[in-house]
């Protein structure tokens, strides 16, 4: 066995290099399968059997950026664009409560529409009405003060996917007016403002190596984030990236267990793009560290409209159905769905 895999395991760290020489072994079926045993061990120490829902809500696929591999990117003319109004969201939220979600995840475009003000109104509607319920935003990059704003509205967590940490990576996947530098800052502005704070990427986005991977397992290392979001890269017909290769399920899997050894305590979501990727993708998170699930309590008419990536999962089913197919596959790999607000411990 490779010394770094023992190296990961005992210090829960490594250095840049070892890192690149550990993702050197991602298809080696005896390093792999070390490393999600420990993951899964560890998962299980600290979270048991239980897997935590979160009820998505894409309110809005307005974005004001343009980053290359995104379908909601400004510049695509073919989006269907879309906007909830604060009465739809709160009639989500009602439909997600009945159904046992106990956590709302607010995810949207960059969309000048929804002010500060108008976002802290809907989290402070959703904070009095579920008291209960864990508030999420992902609605991008803002000032610190506007991160405070939504904080004292009663916002608890927030996800912001740092993409990159590598800035050669990052100028092949953004454009000019984007900064590596500012989403960084973003992400420590919110620690310092007591959020529980998710970062992330894709996996096997263009340009990407292990020695990118390597500096994106640097970056979570020091950042530590109480989330952290990965799936596999998916090209988008409307973007410069269309006929890039999708990235493969068998190094997500690799990446989450080595995730889940750095931060035993990390929520970690077996993503939409993983199901999307592999039927069994989800499942296949399970069993390699996972212990989150994001089904989509969007309005139905919507969901093909949030369109980030070609052939998404879940975007015709109802989300009652969706809850109960998901409970049928978390059950088949031996876990058990919540109905909890699952914070990071």
């Amino acid at each position: 066995m490779p010394e770094v895999v023992d190296k990961l395991i005992e210090f829960h760290k490594l250095n840049r290099d070892e890192y690149a020489e550990l993702l050197k072994y991602s298809e080696n079926a005896e390093v792999r399968d070390r490393l999600s045993s420990e993951a899964v061990k560890l998962r299980k120490e600290y979270y048991g059997d239980k897997v935590f829902t979160r009820g998505l809500i894409e309110f809005t696929n307005y974005c004001k950026n343009d980053c290359y591999y995104c379908g909601i990117r400004r510049s695509n003319a073919n989006a269907d664009r879309y906007r909830l109004t604060k009465e739809e969201i709160l009639d989500c939220c009602r439909n997600g409560y009945e159904l046992g979600f106990r956590t709302f995840v607010l995810q949207g475009g960059e969309d000048g529409y929804y002010t500060d003000e108008r976002m802290a109104d809907i989290v402070r509607c959703i904070r009095r009405d579920y008291p209960d319920c864990a508030i999420t935003l992902s609605i991008g990059e803002k000032s610190y003060e506007s991160y405070r704003m939504y904080k004292e509205a009663g916002a608890d967590r927030y996800l912001l996917r740092h993409e990159t940490a590598n800035d050669e990576h990052y100028r092949v996947l953004h454009p000019e007016d984007m900064s590596l530098k500012n989403r960084k800052e973003c992400l420590y502005n919110l620690k310092k403002l007591g959020y529980q704070v998710g970062a992330g990427f894709m996996v096997g986005s263009p340009g990407q190596s292990i020695y990118t991977l390597a500096d994106d397992m640097m970056f979570i290392q020091e950042l530590a984030p109480e989330m952290v979001g990965i799936g596999p890269f998916i090209p988008h017909k409307d973007t410069k990236f269309k006929d890039e290769k999708a990235g493969t399920v068998d190094l997500t899997l690799y990446l989450l267990s080595i995730i889940r050894i750095m931060l035993p305590k990390v929520l970690l979501p077996a993503t939409t793009a993983l199901g999307t990727v592999d039927a069994r993708g989800r499942e296949k998170g399970l069993m390699t560290g996972c212990n989150v699930v994001m089904p989509n309590l969007s309005p139905v008419m919507n969901r093909k409209k949030y369109d980030l990536y070609d052939n998404k999962i879940c975007t015709g089913e109802e989300a009652a159905e969706c809850r109960g197919c998901l409970e049928r596959r978390v059950e088949s790999v031996g876990y058990r769905l919540v109905s909890e607000r699952g914070d990071a411990l």
